[in-house]
């Protein structure tokens, strides 16, 4: 799908404010109603805008202890990956999992209402026999910055502007 500017403006409308009427939506990308509700569905259906969801701050609900860890496998088969990931996927705690590359195999973030709910949390990895050879636990102390709005527009500068 070619991206062009009009597509652009709306991602950046709509990862700012998912509540946009369409009305505002389609001044912000300089259209009338209905083009704009037209384009929007085809960057749904694209799969390049992937859901709609709200920011909530943890700390504002209870004390909660942000972790980064950085989990290195004793294993690189395909199937100790997959393991692995299908076991983080399906633990609520663990709000993000990258798979990287650069000496460790994932970076995880977790949420967990204290450090020794964490340390169960790593615990109880460890006695699923993941094939964790090492771990790094990085206590969070202050969130210096933390968007969930991409800089769209700057994914394409100079280029093509076609997603893939």
């Amino acid at each position: 799908m070619k991206l062009d500017a009009i597509d652009l403006r709306i991602l950046d409308a709509v990862q700012r404010d998912g509540r946009i009427t369409k009305l505002a939506l389609a001044e912000k990308a300089g259209l009338s109603p209905t083009p704009c509700w037209m384009r929007l569905r085809k960057l749904e259906k694209a799969g390049i805008i992937t859901g709609y969801h709200a920011r909530v701050a943890p700390r504002r609900i209870a004390p909660v202890a942000s972790v980064m860890m950085e989990v290195t496998l004793a294993n690189h088969r395909q199937a100790d990956f997959e393991r692995f990931e299908r076991t983080v996927t399906a633990i609520p705690e663990i709000v993000a999992c990258w798979s990287v590359g650069g000496g460790v195999d994932y970076i995880l973030k977790i949420i967990a209402p204290d450090i020794d709910a964490y340390q169960r949390l790593v615990d109880g990895l460890l006695d699923r026999e993941l094939g964790i050879d090492r771990y790094f636990t990085y206590i969070v102390t202050k969130t210096v910055k933390e968007e969930t709005v991409l800089p769209v527009s700057s994914f394409t500068a100079g280029e093509d502007q076609t997603a893939s």
